[in-house]
């Protein structure tokens, strides 16, 4: 499915959505421990993994800019990266109050999957002045992709340390002695996702497209302005006097 047809990813994303939603509070069983917030862990989890995967994504993207050099790429990287740090601004956001609701605290400093993923947040964070601080267009977008692979990098060395070190407090709802969650959740837990990673797919193009069209009514609008000077500069040459470098 490509990224040039928001059209068709948008109503796709939004049945699925609503269905993963659906299955949320009608289908899943509450937690035994947790009770009703539990829930909020399919919406949690799903955007916490979109985000890492976009960052990747990106990553990739940007090795294809450095190797092709062709500007498309690094456009690309960029909303990726983009639409991924607006899915771990939700992520820090609905982690917040899960932790508030099950543990009493807003964030737990001791625990690794937090911290974690709250430093690969920051890191991305700074992509934005690095980038802008430069003004040359293509010197820009070749430290950008540098950055990108390189944060990219660090991005799934970065969960397989927290995965092995020992949890403190955050559960490993995917690798647990007793074989995880039961099917009803795994369900449930699984279209929500999908229907999280069709929404991120969403978004990117959505901004993708509008970057296309940003960019074709400049050119456009260079096209007038350099028609305009040309044909000012012809009738100038037609109504000057022709014997005015005579004298």
């Amino acid at each position: 499915m490509s990224f040039r047809s928001p059209r068709l990813i948008a109503p796709l994303a939004a049945v699925t959505l609503t269905a993963g939603f659906a299955l949320v509070f009608f289908f899943a069983p509450n937690d035994a421990d947790q009770g009703l917030i539990q829930k909020i862990f399919y919406l949690h989890v799903p955007l916490a993994t979109c985000a890492l995967v976009g960052f990747m994504i990106a990553g990739v993207q940007a090795i294809l800019h450095l190797r092709t050099r062709n500007p498309k790429w690094d456009v690309r990287s960029y909303v990726s990266i983009h639409i991924s740090v607006i899915f771990g601004v939700a992520v820090l956001l609905t982690g917040a109050i899960w932790a508030r609701a099950a543990w009493g605290k807003w964030f737990v400093w001791e625990e690794p999957t937090l911290v974690s993923f709250l430093i690969v947040f920051l890191l991305y964070c700074t992509y934005y002045p690095l980038r802008y601080a430069i003004e040359d267009r293509d010197r820009q977008a070749r430290y950008a992709s540098v950055f990108a692979i390189t944060a990219g990098a660090f991005v799934p060395l970065n969960f397989m340390a927290v995965r092995a070190a020992e949890s403190l407090v955050h559960p490993r709802t995917f690798g647990t002695v007793e074989g995880g969650m039961p099917g009803d959740m795994w369900l449930t837990f699984l279209v929500c996702f999908a229907g999280i990673a069709l929404l991120w797919v969403t978004l990117v193009s959505f901004e993708l497209t509008a970057k296309r069209t940003s960019g074709q009514l400049s050119r456009l609008r260079r096209a007038l302005d350099d028609g305009d000077r040309a044909g000012v500069a012809g009738v100038a040459g037609r109504i000057a006097p022709s014997g005015a470098g005579s004298r």
